[in-house]
Formats: structure tokens, C-alpha cells, sequence
């Protein structure tokens, strides 16, 4: 019976030493350390801050003035205005350029028309493959936006003058300047400059 009493005793003085080893926290803690913030230290504002439209550049500026702009949307309409005017003016087809052209880029097109008219000589213009248009760059100045627009093509040109008729199968490389005012209600970009693209 002593020794029950001995043994109670021993398991009684091992167990508080276990609860007194593992129940006490050593060493240093992470919450023990206390929150210090320099007073110079710049607030963090959680909310994204939105910089001002004349702060942005490219197509960010742009879609801050046009919030829905697209560019696979913009580059099919690039895509499609291009086979347009292609065979508008190679048709001849003036009432189907003006709008799509500015006053200076019509000038253009109407002396080369009409150069050809003068000849007597017609063309039709057909594409061998479905043109490739690419962004090249996007700029807003005020309420303009410009879109360069790379455009890589394969057109077949048939044409008939005096001298009898004649297929002309080609490439070409072009840069396409197209323009928007983003205060009208007009989506419609117009071809402002047309120039080569260098290979």
C-alpha cells in the first residue's frame, strides 16, 4: 500500500513537470513583438488609384477615354475598311471613299482616279489571301486618337486600257494611320496618312 502511495506521488511530480515544460511558451514569439510604424512611413491606400487620362499613354489612354475598346474588334474593322477602300479605289468608287477617307488622303486618291480615268483605263481589285493587320501603336493628344495599323496583303489587280488587259499579282507592307474623334458619337475611324511599311 506504501508503495502505491510512493508511485502516485512520483507520477504526480512527473506530470506537473511536463505541464510546466510544455505549457510555457520559450523564447521569443511573433505576436510579442510590437507593431511599430515610423511616423514617416507613406500610408498604403488599398483601393487601386486611378491616374488621370492625360497621365496615360497607348492603348491605356485610349480605353480611359473609350472604355469598350477592343483591339481584336478594332483590328477586324481595320481589316474590313482596308478590303474597302482597296476596291473602291480601285473601282473608282468615290461615293464609297469619302467617308471612310480624310479631306487630304481623298485628294489623293481622286487625283490618282482620275489620272487613270483620263488613260481609259479600269482596274478591279480582288485579295489572294485574307489581309493580316496589326497594331503597331496608339496615341491620344486632347480629344484625337490615332492607330497605326500594320497591314500585310496579296492583291490581284485586273486592268483593261487601250492597249488590251493585264494581271498584276502582288505584296504589300503598308502602314495605315486611322482617326477618331473621342468626343463624337461616331465609332467610325477614318484613314488620315497611308504610308510603307519598311520590310
Amino acid at each position: 500500500m506504501f508503495e502505491w502511495i510512493i508511485l502516485a506521488a512520483l507520477a504526480a511530480v512527473i506530470l506537473y513537470q511536463l505541464y510546466a515544460t510544455l505549457g510555457r511558451r520559450v523564447g521569443r514569439q511573433p505576436e510579442d513583438a510590437p507593431a511599430v510604424v515610423p511616423a514617416s512611413a507613406p500610408q498604403r491606400d488599398l483601393k487601386a488609384v486611378e491616374a488621370p487620362p492625360e497621365a496615360l499613354s497607348g492603348i491605356a489612354a485610349l480605353r480611359a477615354r473609350q472604355g469598350d475598346f477592343d483591339i481584336g474588334h478594332f483590328l477586324s474593322g481595320a481589316r474590313q475598311a482596308y478590303e474597302m477602300i482597296v476596291k473602291a479605289f480601285a473601282a473608282g468608287d468615290r461615293e464609297t471613299l469619302r467617308p471612310l477617307l480624310s479631306a487630304d488622303v481623298m485628294a489623293n486618291f481622286e487625283t490618282a482616279i482620275a489620272a487613270r480615268e483620263a488613260a481609259g483605263r479600269t482596274e478591279k481589285a480582288e485579295f489572294l489571301v485574307t489581309p493580316r493587320t496589326d497594331l503597331d501603336s496608339v496615341t491620344v493628344e486632347g480629344d484625337v486618337a490615332k492607330a497605326v495599323v500594320r497591314i500585310l496583303a496579296e492583291i490581284r489587280t485586273r486592268s483593261t486600257s487601250p492597249e488590251g488587259e493585264a494581271v498584276d499579282d502582288r505584296r504589300t507592307a503598308d502602314l495605315w494611320t486611322l482617326q477618331r474623334d473621342l468626343k463624337s458619337k461616331n465609332p467610325n475611324w477614318t484613314l488620315v496618312r497611308v504610308d510603307v511599311a519598311e520590310a
